[in-house]
């Protein structure tokens, strides 16, 4: 059976470089681009090797910009690509250079990479039509074990086990000393290796006092130990250290055009931040965006009418849309301007501007009585010691030390804080505790679960009701912290309704950059630490990804003379 020939080895060829490389292939794109950057103006710091000049910082752009798209990212692979890879080869002019030099430049250098990819747009801006924006985060994994992340509550958890072992294996010791001449228990522990385990358990002991101890001091709710920015987050496969990049997808041409880097554990409150910089480029125009229930905050939507951008933010099933209350300041106002700082008068003098006619209705200013705190006192707790709240604690009450933020239970264990809740009570837990307390059926019922108590800010003591009917107890007068009283107040109020045909286009808008940034790019997890350079390489997946759909969107001749524009 024939089979299609291949070239003779040892024939001898006359051609460029240039015909090995596909006349509408990418890298055309990537070299015209970065050959017509002004990289002076984002202080390029060069890697030189010793003894011999620097490689152009054009070339290693290149490499960068083509491995994000192709999903060649660490500096071994890219160094090796500059070597077999002939579109690689064509782009920088056949310079080789090493791992390292790749990798101190891109450590370097990287803040320049968000400016790249914002120049990138702005090329690209006068050819499409942009329209409203979808914004939306994802999980991206961290370069940091989720043994080397601790939470307060993991920390409580294993001093306790540690504490535990320690005992154990000094009373141990302390059977030996009793016993004449011996040295073995059972046949297996030797005096020295439980000496050995003793010893690391003590240095593992004080490790986590002193992280404990910091998390106290800093108030910080996580500690990671690789890299301090991430942070323990949930996805749909379970926790991971992780950070959580946000997007601002266009809806015309599903180009991001832009994002925010966060370690915010969820979405609440990231819709203006993430809308800035788009705003900033068009100050003269009300912009709008759409986003998920995971955005449903009342303070960051307000922020975004104040500052000229329209939220269209998901709703409950059975609601139409938000009732939103903010204080009411008198003010002459211009209600036909767009200027944020017109815009933001005219909402807190109780006025729709003309351009939230159609998502604003109802607006009314009203008389309220509102909660005011008066004083704090000037120890917080009304109790002297931890010891006195553990024993407090124990009569069948939760008594919450607020200066340490931490709950004592009736069983004596420690809840930590969970979470703050929309109306700003703070939320305490500790699952392992209660999943392995002999006493969980006074305080709560059920298989499986555990207790969640709820406290204001003000708040000090809770009584856990079964406990104190099971010891035939009646609960005291709970006490607090502060002093407040009610006054009368002027605020604004009106109701904010998205727009459900532009809600009804979010899923298609957000989730298709994520699913190819991930899937065909590769980028499930980070190479880099600390948030700071971890924008930067993200800022590599949002213009590969960028380049690709801009190309399929405007043709390649387009994007050529797109990209040779100075």
């Amino acid at each position: 059976m024939p089979y299609v020939s291949g070239f003779d080895r040892d024939q001898l060829m006359c051609c460029s470089w240039d015909a090995f490389v596909d006349k509408e292939s990418i890298a055309r794109i990537i070299d015209a681009f970065v050959n017509h950057l002004d990289i002076g103006k984002y202080g390029v710091k060069p890697v030189a090797a010793e003894g011999r000049p620097s490689y152009d910082p054009k070339s290693l752009y290149k490499i960068y910009i083509y491995g994000s798209r192709k999903g060649i990212r660490s500096s071994r692979k890219l160094a090796e690509s500059c070597k077999v890879n002939l579109e690689v080869k064509w782009m920088i002019g056949g310079v080789e250079p090493d791992f390292r030099t790749i990798a101190d430049f891109r450590k370097n250098n990287i803040d320049s990479l968000k400016e790249i990819f914002y120049e990138f747009n702005r090329r690209i801006s006068g050819a499409v039509e942009w329209g409203f924006s979808s914004v939306d985060g994802t999980k991206i994994q961290a370069d940091n074990a989720k043994d080397n992340n601790f939470t307060k509550n993991k920390l409580d958890d294993r001093i306790k086990w540690l504490n535990g072992h320690t005992d154990e294996y000094l009373r141990i010791l302390n059977e030996m000393d009793k016993q004449e001449e011996t040295d073995v228990i059972s046949g297996e522990l030797t005096r020295e290796s439980l000496e050995a385990k003793l010893k690391e358990a003590q240095e593992r002991l004080a490790r986590y006092e002193g992280y404990q101890k910091l998390m106290e001091e800093t108030g910080v709710s996580q500690l990671s130990i690789t890299d301090a920015d991430a942070k323990l987050m949930k996805n749909k496969n379970g926790f991971t250290v992780a950070y959580n990049p946000q997007t601002a997808v266009d809806s015309e041409t599903h180009l991001i055009r832009d994002f925010q880097m966060t370690n915010q554990v969820t979405d609440h409150g990231l819709l203006e931040s993430t809308m800035q910089g788009i705003k900033s480029s068009e100050p003269e125009k009300i912009i709008e965006v759409v986003a998920d229930k995971g955005y449903e905050a009342v303070e960051d939507m307000v922020e975004c009418l104040e500052n000229g951008i329209i939220p269209h933010v998901i709703t409950d099933d059975g609601k139409d849309g938000y009732d939103i209350e903010i204080p009411y300041e008198e003010a002459e106002t211009d209600t036909a301007s767009t200027e944020p700082e017109e815009l933001k008068k005219a909402l807190h003098a109780g006025k729709i501007p003309e351009v939230y006619a159609e998502v604003i209705q109802d607006m009314k200013v009203e008389t309220v009585r509102r909660k005011v705190v008066d004083e704090k006192r000037e120890n917080s707790s009304v109790y002297g010691s931890p010891e006195e709240m553990q024993e407090k604690a124990k009569e069948g009450y939760f008594v919450r030390d607020s200066e340490r933020n931490l709950v004592y239970c009736p069983a004596g264990e420690i809840l930590r804080q969970k979470s703050i809740k929309k109306n700003g009570n703070i939320r305490y837990a500790n699952k392992n505790a209660c999943k392995h307390c002999p006493n969980r059926n006074k305080c709560y019922k059920g298989k499986g679960e555990w207790k969640e108590i709820d406290f204001t800010k003000d708040q000090l003591v809770k009584p856990c009701k079964g406990w104190l009917e099971a010891e035939g107890k009646k609960p005291e007068e709970t006490k607090t912290g502060e002093k407040w009283h009610y006054e009368k107040r002027k605020v604004v109020k009106f109701f904010l309704k998205p727009d459900k045909e532009k809600m009804s286009r979010r899923m298609c808008l957000s989730e298709h950059p994520f699913g190819t940034i991930k899937r065909a790019m590769g980028a499930t997890y980070f190479l880099l630490r600390g948030i700071r350079k971890v924008a930067g390489e993200f800022a590599l997946f949002c213009l590969g990804y960028n380049l690709e759909r801009a190309k399929n969107l405007l043709g390649f001749q387009k994007m050529m003379e797109l990209m040779e524009q100075a």
